[in-house]
């Protein structure tokens, strides 16, 4: 009740459309942080603030060209984290916190999320491993089943941009069934929104990893940092399912309502696995859930010297 930011204030807003409204409701830290996305945070006072905002620019590294800061740490790089072993459930319709991923791989204590309210169905932070900083793009089940929408592509595509203008590794945990459907997503224009994730991703030089720890499915796997988008390593969990939809939606189309359960258990059997991808060379790996932090640490060092330059243009052509 402290801050408020929008073009037009209340008494214009009343006179030109006479709708009687709050600066609150108009323009206060809830709307921006959790419905707008104007802001990416809000704290209780200018104290936190100050502190949050130190925090991210420890992060950054002075400019793309100067290495990234690098910090201490007392967590092992080859650390395992057997508690990855049981954190996706058994049934793939079953919600769970991909928060919980983010804080056994990354080093301890180190993450700093960006806009934690708005969008809440793709996670956005920054990390370390190692030492050094990361940022991490990872789907939340916990929220509309980690599906993307308009708000979730946009967010996750102005992340994605941000680490790529100072060269910081991007990491992608992807548990992602699809697009959002309905009519609200397609008419507010799902397709041009959701091409800016594609577009980021294609266009990012940094270095990529990708962990797939449950579904990815369709266009939407196609757009969190596959290989497709010259993604430098990707991943599977055993848990991995890369298809294009799930099993019951794809039985129903090809075989028209027949023996569902039958093909269901085939399909299942077939593509609800990471060995179908494995097989073709879409990933580079099935690894074990424990061992995610050592093999991404190990990758990032490889990759720490990688130089990918794009085509010369006067500028590139986002679908804005």
């Amino acid at each position: 009740n402290t801050s408020y930011l929008f073009v037009t204030g209340p008494e214009v807003v009343k006179t030109v459309t006479r709708e009687e409204v709050s600066q609150e409701e108009l323009g206060g830290s809830k709307v921006h942080t959790e419905q707008s996305g104007v802001a990416h945070r809000c704290f209780d006072n200018d104290i936190e603030i100050l502190m949050a905002t130190r925090q991210l620019y420890d992060y950054l590294p002075l400019s793309y060209s100067s290495p990234l800061p690098k910090k201490p740490t007392s967590d092992p790089v080859g650390r395992l984290a057997p508690a990855l072993n049981g954190v996706v459930p058994e049934d793939s319709n079953v919600p769970y916190d991909m928060r919980i991923i983010i804080e056994q791989v990354v080093d301890e204590g180190s993450t700093f999320e960006i806009m934690p309210r708005f969008g809440k169905n793709i996670v956005t932070c920054f990390a370390r491993m190692g030492g050094r900083t990361v940022g991490i793009v990872a789907n939340q089940p916990k929220e509309l089943a980690g599906v993307l929408d308009i708000d979730a592509s946009v967010k996750a595509a102005r992340f994605v941009q941000f680490l790529d203008c100072y060269n910081i590794p991007i990491i992608t945990f992807v548990d992602v069934p699809g697009f959002l459907p309905g009519t609200v997503q397609e008419h507010g224009g799902i397709i041009r929104h959701g091409s800016k994730l594609l577009f980021a991703y294609a266009e990012a030089t940094t270095p990529k990893l990708t962990v797939i720890t449950r579904k990815a499915y369709g266009g939407a796997y196609d757009v969190m940092s596959s290989q497709h988008l010259r993604g430098d390593i990707n991943y599977a969990w055993p848990s991995a399912e890369i298809a294009v939809m799930g099993a019951k939606g794809a039985v129903e189309i090809i075989f028209r309502g027949k023996d569902v359960e039958r093909n269901t258990d085939e399909y299942v059997h077939k593509f609800a696995n990471p060995l179908m991808a494995a097989h073709r060379g879409f990933i580079e790996d099935v690894i074990e859930p424990q061992t995610t932090r050592a093999r991404l640490i190990e990758d990032l060092e490889l990759l720490e010297t990688k130089d990918l330059k794009n085509p010369p243009k006067k500028h590139s052509n986002i679908p804005l």
